[in-house]
């Protein structure tokens, strides 16, 4: 992964861990492990992210319920069959773990990317104002990853207004949120990952570079 590419996607990330590490996938003979980590907000609310990390870095590290843990690394999106439907699957990757600091804001993002979808815009039955936009963030070796983002308030304004292929500068933190999902006759608990915009702007796109970026990040939405 080149220098541009390792900043278009930055995240820090601490919590306290909830479930034991599971084995997910391996990749040339790297096995890389999967577990929850409970991260706090600063309104003593909580966020359940989905981690992944390195066997490398589990051999380096206790890490077990309960136990405090504090890394840098990337969101990262990828597809999953579940029920013979392709569904979008959320993770923060972790590339290095860092000494756990209570003193630091546990939940950080950076992100360089392009809108892929028409955000879509609405109001709340309290006039509170939202947008939600898909961004694609460029990888390494072609690859994408697709984050959904929603942006509030004065955000919510700017962010209805952009159009596909916009390349942005965004700043927040990840969130889960459970809401509820009709399926035949029951109603089951879902949960969804995004990311809380505290600051977007736009960055203009001026050389074939950037036209280059935007194509490679959108090759998911044109097969």
């Amino acid at each position: 992964m080149d220098f541009e590419q390792m900043n278009n996607n930055k995240v820090y990330i601490a919590g306290t861990v909830l479930t034991e590490p599971k084995f997910s996938y391996e990749v040339f003979g790297e096995g890389f492990y999967e577990f929850m980590l409970e991260v706090k907000r600063l309104s003593d609310a909580t966020d359940e992210i989905p981690i992944t990390i390195s066997e490398r870095l589990l051999n380096n590290q206790n890490i077990s319920v309960g136990s405090k843990i504090a890394g840098n690394g990337q969101f990262r999106s990828y597809n999953k069959l579940v029920d013979e439907k392709s569904k979008l699957m959320l993770t923060v990757f972790i590339r290095e773990l860092v000494p756990y600091d209570e003193n630091e804001n546990p939940n950080q993002i950076e992100l360089t990317g392009f809108v892929c979808k028409e955000p879509i815009y609405r109001t709340t039955p309290f006039k509170r104002e939202i947008s939600d936009v898909l961004i694609a963030v460029n990888r390494s070796y072609n690859k994408s990853d697709y984050l959904p983002c929603i942006a509030w308030g004065r955000n919510a304004k700017f962010v209805r207004d952009l159009s596909v292929g916009d390349k942005l500068n965004l700043v927040g933190r990840i969130q889960s949120r459970i809401y509820q999902k009709k399926i035949g006759d029951q109603v089951e608990d879902k949960v969804a990952y995004e990311i809380s915009l505290s600051k977007v702007s736009k960055v203009v796109l001026n050389n074939m570079a950037d036209v280059s970026d935007f194509v490679q990040s959108n090759n998911y939405y044109a097969n």
